[in-house]
Parts: structure tokens; C-alpha cells; sequence
């Protein structure tokens, strides 16, 4: 990229030389004894550039009111610079080649100071802003320069209406196509800086899709409407390829509406990140882990195994629930004893629970109370906090603590409750049924300790 700026700025230092030879030779065809009343054309690029040298509020002037007044002074002093050679006064040539050096000049030291002195500077700093900027302004500054100081110096001649004209939509296209070329470097060094930072490993394929698209988007409406503008300011009706590419653009839109909801919807996939692909979600009626996330559609694995295709429209209009982004996942569980459990059993049933669950590094909290008396057992409730969202992590966790919670009630003789149903029959003295009730009572599981607790419930 640097060589290709360096060969454009040295073709454009040569091509604007054999230009102001070319205009002296043509100035001198159509001079005459009189001095010309002509003035530059008032384009914008004039206006703009007069702002420097003139002001904005003073009305355009000649434009060899720009030399430096020590050159006027010279060519009162010494009369020979007042020669006329091509149709212009020696003096001219001389404040001519003033601000040609000058630009010359300016343009390296301006680049020497963007490339090295800056740079040194940058590097010292944490941020990366600056150096964005110090790569964006690399170039296009001493072409900026270099024109405007050109410009000046080619106005102190008087040049025929046409080269004037020639002249200024030179400067247009010069001005317009750095100023172009410095957003268009700017769309590249934003988009990488961006993606840098944003990207990880696992979205590096979806990164990989999205950044070429939305580059080279950008890069072709930064041309289109730089191509545009430049058009007007060179006083060409665009009014015409303005309808013909908004007519051009409806009937595109209206062809690929699916196709452009979905992209938008991977669009906002990516400046959101409601998910990575990893992560497991939960969309409508779609729960799963998600493998790929491409321009068109999310791919989504569920439990049973089955690839679930997702268009990115849906995924940018749903209500998304990422499983994964939970900071800690919580267990909520009901440990029945039985209703013969003695009142310090109990009491010591809560410690060892307190004592197995907390002995876990994971747990990140926990509450334990006994609650209420249920209908078959007196119920301890128990809310249990892991400090993770990894899922398989998270099941062999609690699988080692509830066999170490029924190792301990085995020990102590804990007993588990179970609801249980009882049958109570009465017979008259001939024997026959006279009235059935039924009732439910707690029953110690036999052996010396419980089958364990109820399967939590996540």
C-alpha cells in the first residue's frame, strides 16, 4: 500500500508540472499587451481554497493578490523582474516557485512527521486509537498539502477562462479523490481494528463471512457517492443516474427481501452477540448447543441430537435465552425424613447436609431449612448454587455430593421418608366387610439407611 501511494504521489507531482508548462505555453498563445481582467471561476474548490489565503467573508479579489508582498517589493526594486516571458512577468514565475517549493517541501515534512516523529510517540502509549489514526492521515496529508500550496502558486498567473477552467476540476478530482481514499482507509483500519478485538476463536469462521461483505459494502458506497459528488461539483447532472440507481436499488430490495432480512439478522447477531457458537440457548421452541453461525441461518444441535436450522430473520426477531451466559446454576431440592425421626436427628440431618454440600469448592451459595411438615414426611428444602455454568461439571458435582449426603444419613441412621398408603378393615362377628379406610402413614425404607434423596430438579 505504501508503494502504491508513493508511485501515485510522484505521477501526480509529474503530471501537474507538464500541466503548468502545458497552461504557460497556451497562456502565452493567447496573451496580449493589456493585462487580462480575468478571474478564476467561482467553483467550491476556489472558495474553499481562498478561505486560507483571503478569508471567507471578503469577496474573490485577483488572484495575484495572493504573492507575498517581499516578491511585490522585489519586483519594485528591480526592475528587470517585471520582464515579460510567456505572457507573464518574471516576478510571477518567481512567487510561483515559491509556494511549488513550498509544497514540495510541506508535503515531505509532513509525512516524515505522520511516519516517524508521531509514530515514536504512539508507540508509548496503551491505546491503539492513535496509531489508527496516524496510519489513516499517512499519505493522504501531504497530498492535501501538496495541492493546496500548487493551487496557490498556479494562481498567481492569469490563465485563459479555458485552463482556468482545466485547472480547477484538475484540483476537484485530486482533492475529491484523497479525501475518498482517506475513508475508504479509514472503513479498513476501523473494520480490522474492530474484528481484532471483537473476534475470538470460536467465531473467527463467522468473522471470516461477515468482514468481506460489510468491507467491501462500505468501500462501494464510499466510491459511489464520493464519484457522485465529484460529479456535481464538476457541474455534471447526476440527477438521472440518482433515479436510475434508486429505481435499480427498490427492485433489488423487493427480489431479495428474504436474503437481506437474513443477512441483517446475522448482522446483528454479530454486533449484538446474544451467543457464541458453543454456547447452549434457548430459542422458541429450539433448545440446544449452537455449531455454526453463517450469513443465511444458525445451526443448533438439540439433546436428542438433531440439527435444527435456524434463518437469521427469526433469530433477529425471537426472544433469545442463552443457557450458558448464567453465572451460577441453581438446584432446588425436598429431602423428606421420616416422621419418626427424633427432633435432634433432625437438627443434625441440616448440619450434615450444611457440611456435605459447603465442602464443595463450586458452591457458590446455599440455603437449608427444615420448612414444613408434608404429608409423609418432615421436609427439609434445600437451595444449592453452583458456581459454574459448565453443565457436565456441574452434574458430577452434584452427583458426589448427594452419594456423600446418603453415605452420612446411612451413618448416623437417618431414614429417608417414602409416601405410603395404609388399608384399614373392619368385619362384623359373621365375618363380612363392614366399612374400608385408608390412610397414609411415613415408612422407614428397610436397612439401615435411605435409597438417597429425590432427584433435584434444576
Amino acid at each position: 500500500m505504501k508503494w502504491k501511494f508513493q508511485t501515485f504521489f510522484n505521477a501526480l507531482l509529474v503530471g501537474l508540472f507538464i500541466l503548468l508548462f502545458w497552461c504557460s505555453w497556451t497562456s502565452l498563445a493567447q496573451s496580449s499587451s493589456t493585462p487580462s481582467t480575468t478571474t478564476p471561476p467561482d467553483t467550491k474548490l476556489n472558495r474553499f481554497l481562498n478561505f486560507f489565503t483571503q478569508g471567507h467573508d471578503s469577496p474573490p479579489v485577483d488572484p495575484v493578490d495572493v504573492t507575498p508582498q517581499w516578491i511585490e517589493k522585489l519586483a519594485v526594486d528591480f526592475p528587470f523582474l517585471k520582464y515579460q516571458w510567456l505572457g507573464n512577468e518574471l516576478w510571477k514565475y518567481m512567487a510561483s516557485l515559491v509556494y511549488i517549493i513550498l509544497a514540495f517541501y510541506t508535503s515531505k515534512f509532513l509525512d516524515h512527521l505522520t511516519r516517524v516523529w508521531l509514530r515514536k510517540w504512539a508507540e508509548k502509549t496503551e491505546t491503539k486509537f492513535d496509531d489508527l489514526i496516524l496510519d489513516l492521515l499517512n499519505g493522504p496529508v501531504k497530498v492535501v498539502s501538496f495541492v493546496v500550496f500548487l493551487h496557490i502558486g498556479l494562481s498567481v498567473f492569469r490563465w485563459p477562462t479555458v485552463v482556468e477552467n482545466i485547472l480547477a476540476k484538475c484540483f476537484t478530482i485530486v482533492v475529491a479523490s484523497t479525501l475518498t481514499y482517506m475513508l475508504v482507509k479509514f472503513v479498513e483500519l476501523a473494520l480490522g481494528y474492530w474484528r481484532q478485538r471483537a473476534s475470538t476463536d470460536a467465531d473467527r469462521t463467522f468473522d471470516e463471512q461477515l468482514f468481506p461483505i460489510i468491507r467491501k459494502s462500505l468501500k462501494v458506497f464510499i466510491v459511489v457517492v464520493a464519484v457522485l459528488v465529484t460529479c456535481q461539483n464538476l457541474g455534471i447532472n447526476v440527477t438521472a443516474a440518482i433515479t436510475s440507481l434508486s429505481i435499480g436499488g427498490l427492485a433489488i430490495g423487493l427480489a431479495a427481501q428474504d436474503t437481506l432480512a437474513n443477512l441483517f439478522g446475522a448482522i446483528a447477531v454479530f454486533v449484538d452477540k446474544p451467543f457464541r457458537i458453543g454456547d447452549t440457548i434457548r430459542i422458541d421452541q429450539v433448545e440446544g448447543n449452537v455449531e455454526s453461525i453463517g450469513m443465511r441461518s444458525t445451526r443448533v444441535r438439540n439433546a436428542k441430537g438433531f440439527l435444527i436450522t435456524i434463518p437469521n430473520k427469526t433469530v433477529g426477531n425471537a426472544t433469545i435465552t442463552n443457557i450458558t451466559g448464567r453465572p451460577t446454576i441453581q438446584t432446588e431440592m425436598n429431602i423428606g425424613l421420616t416422621y419418626d425421626t427424633p427432633t435432634e436427628k433432625v437438627r443434625q440431618a441440616l448440619r450434615i447436609i450444611e457440611e456435605v454440600y459447603r465442602s464443595n469448592p463450586m458452591t457458590k451459595d446455599l440455603v437449608v431449612n427444615f420448612n414444613r411438615f408434608a404429608d409423609s414426611a418432615l421436609n427439609i428444602n434445600v437451595v444449592h448454587f453452583w458456581g459454574s455454568s459448565d453443565n457436565k461439571a456441574y452434574l458430577a458435582g452434584m452427583q458426589e455430593m448427594n452419594l456423600a449426603l446418603k453415605e452420612r444419613f446411612d451413618k448416623e441412621g437417618i431414614n429417608f421418608a417414602l409416601p405410603t398408603q395404609t388399608l384399614m378393615l373392619k368385619q362384623d362377628s359373621d365375618g363380612r366387610m363392614l366399612e374400608r379406610q385408608s390412610s397414609n402413614e411415613v415408612m422407614a425404607l428397610p436397612g439401615s439407611g435411605p435409597t438417597g434423596p429425590p432427584a433435584p430438579q434444576v
